[in-house]
């Protein structure tokens, strides 16, 4: 099973309909919060027909018309602040924060654990788990940034689209 892992869209909706078709052919997508405002959710949810689940990032203000907005479509599940999912037999854990992340990954009882906040991508390696932060797809920094999971090969690669910095 192929899985997206996305984060930190911060309503650059320019930079997530480019991501999406990069994407298009994962089974599942995984989502590191703050989308930012819920018509980013909503963007996603009616754009990637496949499963998403998707954890609040500390940008993420509207949790109630976020809940309210993925309530409308029947591929969103809202975890919360973290979330426990099986992917393709992988147990995933996922959460915005890295503290949070790092700890999981620790603990060994995760095939991957998923993260965002820092906005840069970045796979690493705790024993037998892998942690997965997506990087960003806002695209700060210069690049927009996912991740594919493959469940069978517990593999990550990267997603990158080079963007226009915004000039000041």
């Amino acid at each position: 099973m192929i899985v997206a892992i996305m984060s930190d869209v911060h309503d650059n909706l320019w930079h997530l309909a480019r991501m999406l078709r990069e994407v298009a052919l994962a089974e599942a997508l995984v989502y590191c919060g703050d989308f930012c405002a819920p018509f980013t959710l909503d963007e996603l949810a009616s754009h990637f027909a496949q499963r998403i689940y998707a954890v609040f990032g500390n940008n993420d203000g509207d949790k109630l018309l976020m809940s309210t907005v993925a309530s409308r479509h029947r591929n969103v599940t809202i975890l919360g602040d973290f979330g426990e999912i099986t992917l393709g037999g992988r147990l995933v854990a996922v959460t915005h924060t890295p503290q949070i992340a790092k700890a999981l990954a620790a603990g060994g009882r995760y095939d991957l654990v998923c993260s965002g906040h820092t906005h840069k991508d970045k796979v690493e390696q705790v024993g037998n788990t892998l942690w997965v932060n997506p990087g960003e797809v806002m695209g700060r920094f210069g690049e927009a940034c996912s991740a594919l999971y493959d469940t069978e090969k517990h593999a990550v690669e990267f997603c990158r689209l080079a963007v226009t910095p915004v000039e000041w």
